[in-house]
């Protein structure tokens, strides 16, 4: 086995309809979610803002993960939801391509919960300045299909 590093050939492959879809939480304070709630984070709308990161971050998947092809995506679709213990996400990526899109749905969810946290981490604070409550956790592929047209 080489220990270079390659990107992988995907030429002879067939383009066909790929979605992936990832989801993860961010556990946080029940305060912060009541601000979150009441539009009271001085950052501004919090779930407006991470959907717009995880989209924007989707379409940059290949400039981050440095094997990754560059895929052009049909669609991306942010679900964000606030629970009793913090937000959920969940991302949808569709694209006609020779290789899936799990990368770009896990870029999205990931960009989207790091969004929420940077916006929220003012009150997300103890009194030492350190988050013992505040965790992103379960960043998975939840679902991934491979259609032909």
């Amino acid at each position: 086995m080489s220990s270079e590093a390659k990107m992988v050939d995907i030429s002879q492959k067939e383009t066909v309809l790929r979605e992936a879809e990832a989801e993860g939480f961010i556990k946080l304070k029940n305060d912060t979610i009541k601000r979150i709630i009441e539009n009271e984070i001085e950052k501004g709308n919090v779930i407006t803002v991470a959907k717009t990161a995880g989209i924007m971050a989707a379409k940059k998947t290949s400039e981050l993960l440095p094997l990754c092809h560059l895929i052009p995506l049909e669609n991306v679709d942010i679900d964000i939801k606030i629970e009793n213990s913090g937000i959920r996400v969940r991302s949808k990526v569709k694209a006609h391509y020779k290789t899936g899109v799990e990368m770009e749905a896990l870029v999205a969810t990931s960009i989207s919960l790091l969004t929420i946290w940077d916006m929220v981490k003012k009150y997300e604070k103890d009194e030492n300045g350190k988050y013992p409550y505040t965790m992103i956790d379960d960043i998975k592929v939840i679902d991934k299909i491979k259609e032909k047209d």
